[in-house]
């Protein structure tokens, strides 16, 4: 379990195939700014919201092997370059996000990311298939972000989620590149689905 708080932006300097077209990929990551003195090999580290095992490490690098099937549901994670990190948390982590499995529950495309004021407004088009999940005031996690939802609007092709960036989110995380037609992770909050769940089973 994660809390959306991103610890640090690391960088993926080599992605290695893991065999054929069909298999996976090795990821080396850096990651100066995480400190992995505490980070043991079998260890879950959320990467671009996306929980992922510790295979290896060496100094400030740690490695991660990510299927073929992770590889089709996620973004940012077949190439070098900036990525979100989280270690998974503890009993005594502060909450200040929100709870987060790394597990992705589909790809956003940004519709617009525009500086407002000293902030930044991003607006997310979901699956139609998260739409239910997502609400006013409500919670989810954009590439490991946690955010809070501004508005909703449902339309044919998807659900646009806005929300309200401040200049500390833009700076620390790799929301800084966004840009229209990017695509993004997406996890909708954990007690949502349970409550979707609930209100959906035969009685």
């Amino acid at each position: 379990m994660f809390t959306g708080i991103v610890a640090a932006v690391g960088r993926i300097v080599s992605v290695t195939s893991l065999g054929d077209a069909a298999a996976g990929v090795r990821l080396s990551i850096e990651a100066a700014g995480l400190g992995l003195a505490d980070v043991a090999i079998g260890d879950s580290i959320a990467i671009q919201g996306a929980c992922m095992t510790v295979t290896a490490l060496a100094g400030n690098t740690f490695s991660v092997d990510v299927s073929r099937e992770s590889l089709n549901r996620t973004a940012g994670l077949d190439a070098p370059g900036e990525v979100n990190l989280e270690k998974a948390l503890s009993l005594s982590t502060k909450l200040g996000g929100h709870l987060v499995s790394g597990h992705v529950d589909g790809l956003g495309r940004v519709v617009a990311f525009d500086r407002v004021g000293e902030s930044h407004l991003l607006v997310v088009r979901a699956p139609r298939e998260l739409a239910r999940f997502l609400a006013y005031k409500g919670s989810v996690a954009v590439d490991g972000v946690s955010l809070t939802v501004n508005r909703v609007h449902d339309g044919d092709d998807g659900c646009d989620i806005s929300i309200n960036l401040i200049p500390h989110t833009v700076a620390v995380t790799t929301l800084k590149r966004l840009a229209p037609d990017t695509r993004v992770n997406l996890e909708v909050d954990l007690i949502a689905r349970y409550v979707e769940r609930m209100l959906a089973a035969p009685r």
